[in-house]
């Protein structure tokens, strides 16, 4: 007897009447209520019905979790580093760059040292060389 009054109790732990269906219908309408919105509909919507096992679900959160974070870091992996090729390519173009700099710096020096060969033919006292001197600019050095 014992052993039929255990197999009912399992079966009555799996039955829910529809009485306590009501119970949760009415509970799930009061928290609907406190929630609701002018724009929502009056009436609680369903829950959905999933049919996937528990693991099943968990195993689509998880892939979307790591496809989340995935694409989080898809364009930090994209960004790589310079090859040899190139770093010789920009390291040509900077010297290239220096160079014409070097050359502008120069021709600019040669210049003034020609300015100021005229200025002492023609005879401009010394004061004046003094003020050209301050007007004179220092060139600005790039690295």
């Amino acid at each position: 007897m014992d052993g039929e009054d255990d197999s009912n109790l399992v079966i009555k732990k799996r039955f829910v009447s529809e009485a306590e269906l009501d119970e949760r219908r009415k509970r799930r309408q009061e928290e609907w209520e406190k929630v609701r919105k002018p724009e929502d509909p009056k009436e609680c919507p369903e829950e959905a019905y999933d049919p996937r096992s528990l693991y099943e679900r968990l195993q689509e959160q998880k892939d979307r979790k790591q496809q989340e974070y995935e694409e989080q870091f898809k364009f930090k992996n994209m960004v790589r580093g310079l090859d040899e090729d190139e770093t010789n390519f920009l390291d040509e173009v900077s010297r290239q760059q220096e160079l014409i700099e070097k050359q502008r710096r120069e021709e600019e020096l040669e210049e003034l040292k020609e300015y100021r060969s005229n200025l002492n033919k023609v005879g401009i006292s010394a004061e004046n060389k003094e003020v050209e001197k301050k007007l004179a600019v220092k060139p600005i050095e790039t690295k």
